[in-house]
């Protein structure tokens, strides 16, 4: 850093308390749905009672008679009315599949939006809906995704096989020759059911036309309120400077509000054609229905090893349902499943195919760790084969696992690995609970009739993706004449926190008191372009953007401060909101002085020093992917009888480099734990064989709450990555190792009984038919 050198980090590495908090916690966080705009109007969606059916004919007639109804729109009335269709973080090139903004011809999915009421409020308008007449003709829908390749049916037409994407990997041909010569292969069919991302928040939007300024003004429920700004300028055809896009608090999303959906595309085209802003809240029954599902898929997954446990090579043939409208389109990240299957382990040789495969069901979404199914396949496998040569399962990964002296170390399907420590995080793990004491207590439990057991999962996941939106990250910051900070940067308070870890950042990076610095996120109109939170980015994106603009502030603070005090400035040091001579405690200047005299006193400043504090950067990573990696060890006991699985103990060894904000780090684990033990035993968003989905309440998808988690036990080992300050990302990692560690330790518990665990959830009802066994006898 040019001038003074940087000083070291007060605050970054520390739990300074969350600066959100204040605000959430007392219930002072503004949600779309408190967004209040004078004349503002209302929408509900008519949506599709079918899973698939031509629609022949839309009456609504008497809706529009109802009091306080301004308008019922079809798609011959939005759809025509778009521009272009496609979103910036996969870029415009990318062979999308279909996404009309209401049904037009013919509905694919129970609650796909066939109309939009607007009406004077919600009541109203949900009322009409009602009133609304839809003549459909039924069409047999294609549910079974794995069955869609041969049926005769097909959701989209010019999809043949119902086929949305495939990608060929690498070829099993090249791997056939191992599998046949290896004195160990084990191979299975995973399957893992549908999920729901179902954050706290629903799906929102309000937008405002002005027709006297041609702009258009969105509050969103978004995870990226910049790509709502370019998304809707496209489709819209309006210049990006007429829209702005607000996004104060959002309440979870966890990919499912990454970028717009059809019924924000809906609310966008009919702003300009209604007298008032016109707002769309979802209720619950709407996010479980039409809000998109994730997870859905299979795998025919194989593992060769020798004599000694050494994998030899590994393959994955996987298919995932996509549903009717995929958002965004899903054949890139069913690619990653492929590409990560080996995951941290020594891995020889591998082969792997992936589709992505319609059906008459709600769009698949990201959610996060959208390719976990990787490890899910993997280590439920890796479980199978260390039960199948009378290995531990521990002993067996042991064997694999790379080292940090192996490192760099690139995976058989071209994937580089840096700065992880796989068998480090694992070790760790097994100390902390004392895994052989744990072995011995489960032999005596065993005598006694109770079943317990442990399970782990081991991997390595990408964070900061530089893919299109997500490829730079931008952050202005100014100082104002008070001396007070203020850092702008494109993020938003979703649950990741990043306004606490910005605030930290800035505060190290300027020398200040953290008291003294605020931010503003979340409204394109004066924050920079950013990728906003996804793909485990935000952490070291951010501080990449910060530490850019940071760096010019300070070597102008540094080149006023040495001029005045008549040092060199290499010999200034800041702290404290203070610049001083090193070595000289006495002497000083504040930052609030400096300020004024760049702001007020121009005249007094040295050659070459621009008037003002104010500064804005951009930051580019040179490595397009950093790595984070963590082991998850979970203990379990199984009743036998019922079927209850009750967690022991859950520990997370994790490397997501040196933390910003411990506190924060361990938030959003256990955020992503909790996730994952929830698709694990519970979460289940089912359809009946008529494609009508039978979990939309919380009666239903059933959810894990407060009585089945245990607490959570961190560890943590610190690699730094080579992006800004070694920071990594840690926010999608607890939904991925969570379910096959809990999948691993119910199969250990029930080993007595020979069990194979090969598909989720792990209901109750399974638990108990794979204690009975196939004939309805106990097999014990």
């Amino acid at each position: 850093m040019t001038g003074a050198a940087a000083a070291a980090a007060r605050y970054a590495g520390t739990r300074v308390p969350r600066v959100e908090d204040p605000r959430l916690l007392t219930g002072h966080g503004t949600y779309v749905d408190d967004v209040t705009r004078p004349g503002m109007l209302h929408a509900c969606f008519v949506r599709s009672p079918l899973a698939r059916a031509r629609i022949l004919g839309v009456d609504a007639a008497e809706a529009l008679a109802a009091d306080g109804v301004h308008a019922v729109f079809t798609a011959a009335d939005l759809n025509p009315d778009v521009r272009e269709q496609w979103y910036t973080l996969i870029g415009k090139d990318v062979p999308d599949t279909p996404r009309p903004p209401l049904a037009e011809g013919e509905v694919r999915f129970v609650g796909d939006p066939v109309a939009m009421v607007v009406a004077t409020d919600r009541y109203v308008a949900e009322d009409a809906a009602e009133l609304v007449a839809v003549d459909y003709e039924p069409l047999p829908p294609v549910v079974d995704y794995a069955a869609a390749g041969e049926s005769a049916e097909l959701v989209h037409d010019g999809y043949p096989g119902n086929v949305a994407g495939e990608f060929p990997g690498a070829p099993f041909e090249d791997v056939e020759p191992v599998f046949a010569e290896a004195p160990v292969v084990v191979r299975r069919t995973i399957r893992q059911q549908a999920c729901s991302q179902v954050p706290i928040e629903t799906r929102g939007i309000v937008a405002e036309w002005s027709a006297p300024s041609g702009e258009l003004t969105i509050w969103a429920a978004t995870q990226s309120p910049h790509e709502v700004r370019l998304f809707c300028s496209r489709l819209l055809g309006l210049p990006e400077q007429r829209v702005r896009v607000v996004m104060r608090d959002t309440g979870g999303g966890f990919g499912q509000k990454v970028i717009p959906q059809r019924e924000d595309m809906c609310v966008m085209l009919a702003a300009r054609k209604v007298p008032g802003p016109l707002k769309w809240i979802e209720d619950r029954r709407e996010n479980l229905q039409s809000a998109g599902m994730a997870r859905h898929a299979h795998g025919d997954v194989r593992i060769a090893l020798d004599d000694g446990g050494a994998i030899l090579a590994a393959a994955i043939d996987y298919v995932e349902d996509v549903g009717a409208y995929p958002v965004p389109w899903p054949v890139g990240t069913s690619a990653a499943v492929g590409m990560f299957f080996p995951g941290p382990y020594r891995v020889p040789k591998a082969a792997w195919a992936t589709a992505s495969v319609f059906s008459n069901t709600s769009g698949r979404t990201a959610y996060r760790g959208p390719w976990q199914f990787e490890s899910l396949a993997r280590e439920l496998l890796l479980d199978s084969a260390a039960r199948k040569m009378g290995l531990d399962p521990a002993e067996l990964r042991r064997r694999n696992l790379l080292r940090r002296d192996e490192l760099p170390y690139t995976n058989p399907c071209g994937v580089p690995y840096d700065g992880i420590t796989p068998l480090e995080t694992f070790e760790q793990a097994l100390k902390m609970l004392d895994y052989e004491a744990f072995r011995r207590e489960q032999e005596l439990a065993r005598a006694e009739g109770r079943y317990i057991g442990v399970g782990t999962c081991t991997y390595v996941e990408p964070t900061s993706a530089a893919m299109a939106l997500h490829a730079t990250e931008g952050a202005t910051i100014r100082i104002e004449p008070s001396g007070k900070v203020n850092v702008y940067v494109s993020g938003g308070s979703s649950g990741n926190s990043i306004e606490t870890t910005v605030v930290q950042l800035t505060a190290d990076a300027l020398g200040v008191d953290i008291a003294d610095v605020s931010t503003v996120q979340g409204d394109t109109a004066v924050t920079p372009f950013g990728g906003g939170a996804a793909g485990s980015r935000s952490g070291s994106m951010t501080a990449g953007a910060v530490a850019e603009t940071a760096s010019v502030l300070r070597e102008r603070i540094v080149a006023i401060a040495a001029h005045r005090l008549e040092a060199d400035p290499g010999d200034i040091e800041l702290d404290g909101g203070r610049a001083r001579v090193r070595g000289v405690p006495e002497s000083g200047v504040t930052l609030a002085e400096i300020a004024n005299a760049a702001y007020f006193q121009p005249e007094t400043l040295p050659p070459d020093v621009p008037a003002g504090l104010e500064a804005s950067g951009r930051y580019r990573p040179e490595h397009p992917l950093i790595y984070a990696n963590a082991t998850h060890l979970c203990t379990c006991e199984v009743d036998v009888v019922t079927g209850a699985v009750k967690l022991l103990r859950y520990i997370v060894s994790e490397d997501c480099g040196p933390m910003i904000n411990p506190n924060v780090v361990e938030g959003q684990i256990a955020g992503g734990v909790v996730q994952g033990i929830g698709n694990a035993l519970c979460e289940h968003l089912a359809y009946d064989a008529e494609g009508n989905p039978v979990a939309t309440t919380f009666m239903d998808y059933l959810l894990p709450t407060a009585a089945e988690i245990p607490d959570i036990e961190y560890g943590h080992v610190e690699t730094p990555s080579p992006g800004p300050g070694g920071y990594k990302g840690v926010g999608e990692g607890g939904a991925i190792g969570a379910p096959p560690a809990v999948a691993n330790a119910v199969a250990d518990a029930l080993a007595p009984f020979g069990a194979e665990i090969t598909s989720l959830p792990l209901t109750p009802e399974t638990i108990v038919a794979l204690v009975r066994g196939a004939d309805g006898t106990v097999t014990r």
